[in-house]
């Protein structure tokens, strides 16, 4: 930017301080976005047949953000671009094809996670034959399989900064984490490398009944969702037991950390209804936490303080069964839920007594639910309708990355010096510029007046007095010289004792 020769470093910098300057404004939602608008629906089907959607996830990098992949009860995962264009009356079939960039079979059996890693290269696929795979996106081809459940593995998170690490919850009540950098031990069928797990727990969210559960069968003990926390070295874990989060650290698996509930007493000891988690989700920067609740309500908590209990909770939406889920916005001001009834949900995270936007479209349980991450207003929603809508936000209601807004600084009162040092400034530019600033800004220019503001000196009780004493010695208002400055008690290069700064230590041993 060329800056007007006519004008002083010093002015442009009170210009700046006093009329504002431009900032880029984040993208967000208006507190008056009340609508959605369908933008797209593709109908998930193989070779004529229909089959529901059990998750579904953007691409995490904005280069790809116009993509995302769907898995399916068969054992399926397809690739869509939202990219294109269709009527409202579009047909979702001929929809679907269109869009739809590739699709293969990955398990013999439902998959009930998937997620992207590795700048979208790999897709990570959580299915009901008890596996963990990963597959190269656009060689459809499978590069490791990870075994060691033994039940069905119901979600997977991968490591929020190293894509090689990842865990998965499983039906059988274990959690694992796994490394996709260890040596395979032994080779499938398929040539598929296979990995073992690093580290596994078993009976994270064990029912308080198991023990009293007759011979022949089974304690409830699922683990519905794990989540790899932000800091990089927690864990969250919920299950379908109650609705208990517990938080371990991965440096010593022996026990949770901490956990965090509803109501500090949890229901089983209250001889209460006792209610499963369906879900959990964080923000990007993992300031919030969310548990979608079998109690029909979404629990809000803040991660620094779980133990506190929620700090909010959110109702509107239906959750009946394990499959319905949702999802904080990645800015941490949206949540997203499905519903048994057949709508979507968006909540105001800091209006929690406002009625949730609704998204009305689908005929079946909406399940699965996302954000995605890098196109701001974009969710994707699936539904046992066999049926997955993508949504945006109205443009009207949401503001763009490019408008800017003028942000204020609030300035203290300067001395007498910098008064005087800009007054300096303003004369010398007089002469050269006729367009002075003070011709913009009367009141900045009042400083010069015959008689300015005189500010009130503010000061401890202590300081007011050593001010005085100063004051009244007439020695003090004589020059000194460099030798007698630097040996003054007053010199910044050698304080007084009783000047310099006490430690925490030194006011509890004067005390």
């Amino acid at each position: 930017m060329e800056i007007s020769k006519s004008k002083s470093f010093f002015q442009d910098i009170r210009s700046r301080e006093l009329n504002g300057f431009r900032v880029r404004k984040r993208p967000y939602f208006s507190e008056t976005a009340t609508e959605f608008t369908e933008i797209g629906a593709v109908a998930v089907e193989h070779n004529g047949e229909e089959t529901p959607p059990l998750a579904v996830s953007f691409c995490k990098t904005s280069k790809n953000a116009h993509i995302y992949a769907v898995s399916d009860e068969d054992g399926y995962v397809s690739l869509f671009d939202t990219r294109w264009k269709f009527p409202s009356s579009a047909c979702h079939r001929e929809t679907a094809e269109k869009t739809r960039i590739s699709e293969w079979v990955a398990h013999k059996n439902a998959i009930f996670d998937i997620s992207w890693i590795k700048d979208d290269t790999r897709i990570l696929t959580a299915s009901g034959d008890q596996t963990v795979k990963v597959w190269d996106a656009e060689e459809e081809k499978c590069t490791a399989v990870l075994n060691g459940h033994t039940g069905s593995v119901k979600s997977l998170c991968p490591h929020p900064t190293n894509s090689d690490v990842l865990i998965s919850g499983s039906r059988d009540g274990s959690f694992a984490i796994w490394d996709l950098r260890c040596n395979a031990t032994l080779k499938s069928r398929c040539a598929e490398a296979c990995i073992t797990s690093t580290a596994m727990v078993k009976g994270a969210h064990l029912s308080p009944q198991a023990k009293r559960v007759r011979r022949g069968k089974a304690a409830s003990m699922s683990i519905t969702s794990v989540l790899f926390l932000k800091d990089e070295i927690s864990i969250a874990t919920a299950g379908a037991v109650d609705s208990i989060v517990k938080f371990w650290d991965t440096r010593n698996l022996k026990a949770h950390i901490t956990r965090a509930s509803p109501d500090p007493m949890s229901s089983f000891e209250k001889g209460g209804t006792l209610h499963g988690i369906s879900s959990l989700s964080q923000d990007s920067n993992g300031v919030f936490l969310t548990a979608s609740c079998m109690d029909n309500r979404i629990y809000l908590y803040d991660v620094l303080r779980v133990e506190k209990g929620p700090i909010q909770s959110f109702t509107g939406c239906r959750v009946e069964s394990f499959y319905v889920k949702s999802a904080i916005s990645p800015d941490a001001n949206h949540i997203l839920s499905g519903s048994s009834d057949g709508n979507a949900y968006i909540w105001q995270v800091n209006k929690p007594e406002m009625d949730p936007i609704s998204l009305k479209s689908h005929e079946g349980e909406v399940t699965a639910v996302d954000w995605c991450p890098s196109d701001t207003g974009k969710v994707a929603t699936s539904s046992d309708d066999f049926t997955v809508r993508i949504w945006n936000i109205e443009s009207k209601f949401c503001s763009s990355t490019r408008t800017s807004s003028i942000r204020r600084r609030v300035m203290a009162t300067t001395s007498e010096e910098c008064r005087q040092l800009l007054m300096n400034e303003k004369q010398t530019s007089q002469t050269n510029d006729p367009d002075n600033l003070c011709s913009q800004d009367d009141d900045f220019c009042q400083t010069s007046s015959p008689n300015p503001i005189t500010m009130p000196t503010i000061g401890t009780p202590e300081s007011h007095k050593k001010k005085l004493m100063f004051d009244s010695d007439p020695k003090e208002t004589y020059d000194k010289t460099p030798e007698a400055e630097m040996k003054s008690p007053s010199s910044v290069l050698n304080p007084p004792s009783s000047l310099k700064r006490r430690t925490i230590r030194d006011y509890f041993l004067v005390a």
